[in-house]
């Protein structure tokens, strides 16, 4: 069994091993003419249960070709034009290069002696990002596994900083739009859900800062504590973004922590054209970002950036085995001083290998391109009768809802377009996501693929309206 451990002796085996996989995985790519195959779980699963994991293959040329049948075949391929649900990006080649090195290397990230270079890489890359962001050099930050992660910790400094001896008396405020793992946070963080303070939006799925400053004041007068603002930068529904500058001059005058989830709208960060839409995102206390969404990384590269580095304190634990308290004050760096985890992938080599190849402008032009996109099926929506469209994107996301021709209930229309996205899933021709805006079914672009065009998304427009169409046709005979 040793001749399977990767060092000195089987390096000519992981060559051909390692080969053979990504010709099979650029093979598949090559071939692959649409997003998913339309497999159901009661389909596949059989598939997978008849795999005896006690009765090894032996061979990584056997389990590859049992790989095709258990996944590769029925993946969902993000890198799809038609692939137009959730926030998943097709990756930069440069990208899946550093996976590659890093997942064979495989260093630590929690302390300098598992790591070395891979340290300085990291620390190198979050002051990168805390220049884009516009922070000073006090700035300091750590990669993440995801933005939930990232907004958990983001929150966990800031009920620190409230320094309240009472938890039940912390507020957290973020807009109904905002990402669910901001209540989720508050009730890993002891204050329960409750704490969270939803603040409507407005036409365009922004938070009301006007509303936030009503709330703000009456939690003062309440003698509550209002421990944090979530702000967000591209909102996973709408990709909208909050007021960040009223939202600021609102933390600073109450006192309260200011976090931007920019999970999503980070990419502006490197836009050539855009970056101005974040304005006000400098006067944070922290903010996350996801490059694993705008930045075209593989799953997983995110972080959370903090104006303050010293407010990073409050996630350090030490360990006599691992980071004892001397190697403080003989300046080894290590990142577990700053994380919520010890064990942790070198995933900003991906990052790394991209701005080399790249540069942060290539990168950037990119996302551009896909805001570009969004903006011209808003054009398309707002042109075609069958569709009631939510609001102009910021980003590149589009909400929408297939309305027909002949007067039907909210009810039948809801069903309407849930079947129809159903439908289109299972035909493996489009992949679109859902929603509910006000209560009602709507339909959801996140468009990430530079490589959609607005002809794919026309045509995905008629493939849902002709599923929508058939569904209420059937509907009415039966009636």
């Amino acid at each position: 069994m040793r001749s399977h451990l990767l060092n000195d002796t089987t390096a000519e085996s992981y060559r051909r091993s390692v080969t053979e996989g990504v010709e099979r995985v650029a093979d598949k790519l090559a071939a692959t003419r649409r997003p998913f195959t339309g497999v159901t779980p009661a389909e596949l699963a059989p598939v997978i249960d008849a795999v005896d994991l006690d009765r090894p293959l032996g061979d990584a040329s056997a389990a590859l070709d049992e790989l095709e049948s258990v996944y590769l075949r029925d993946a969902v391929y993000f890198h799809h034009p038609r692939y137009l649900g959730h926030l998943n990006c097709p990756v930069v080649i440069p990208a899946v290069l550093g996976e590659a090195v890093l997942s064979a290397v495989n260093s630590s990230l929690d302390t300098w002696d598992q790591s070395a270079g891979g340290t300085l890489i990291e620390r190198k890359l979050v002051d990168w990002t805390n220049g884009r962001i516009g922070f000073g050099p006090g700035a300091d930050g750590v990669f993440t596994s995801g933005g939930s992660q990232s907004n958990l910790q983001a929150l966990l400094l800031a009920r620190e900083e409230a320094k309240s001896t009472d938890l039940s008396k912390l507020r957290i405020f973020s807009s109904e739009c905002s990402h669910f793992s901001v209540q989720k946070s508050a009730g890993l963080l002891g204050l329960g859900q409750d704490a969270v303070i939803s603040i409507p939006a407005d036409r365009d799925k922004r938070m009301q800062s006007v509303v936030l400053a009503a709330e703000l004041e009456a939690c003062r007068a309440e003698g509550l504590v209002p421990m944090a603002i979530v702000a967000t930068a591209g909102t996973t529904d709408f990709g909208s973004i909050d007021p960040l500058p009223e939202i600021a001059a609102l933390a600073d005058e109450y006192g309260a922590w200011m976090h931007v989830d920019a999970a999503y709208g980070c990419g502006l960060l490197a836009s050539p054209t855009r970056r101005g839409l974040l304005a006000g995102i400098e006067r944070a206390d922290s903010v996350t970002v996801d490059f694993h969404k705008s930045f075209f990384q593989p799953v997983s590269s995110s972080a959370i950036l903090v104006r303050d580095g010293a407010t990073l304190r409050h996630a350090t634990y030490h360990a006599d085995y691992l980071n004892p308290r001397r190697t403080i004050a003989e300046q080894i760096p290590n990142q577990v001083d700053k994380s919520l985890q010890t064990t942790r992938r070198f995933d900003a080599l991906k990052l790394w290998m991209t701005l080399r190849v790249m540069g942060a402008d290539g990168v950037g032009q990119l996302f551009d391109e896909v805001c570009d996109l969004a903006a011209e099926g808003f054009a398309l929506l707002a042109a075609d009768p069958r569709y009631d469209v939510v609001v102009e994107p910021q980003i590149s996301t589009l909400v929408y809802r297939y309305i027909p021709r002949d007067a039907a209930s909210p009810e039948d229309v809801d069903r309407a377009n849930l079947h129809a996205r159903k439908a289109l899933f299972a035909s493996g021709e489009a992949v679109v996501a859902g929603t509910k805006v006000d209560g009602r079914q709507y339909l959801k672009f996140t468009l990430l693929n530079p490589e959609t065009t607005a002809a794919d998304i026309a045509a995905v427009l008629d493939l849902i309206a002709g599923y929508a169409e058939q569904y209420l046709g059937e509907t009415l005979v039966h009636a």
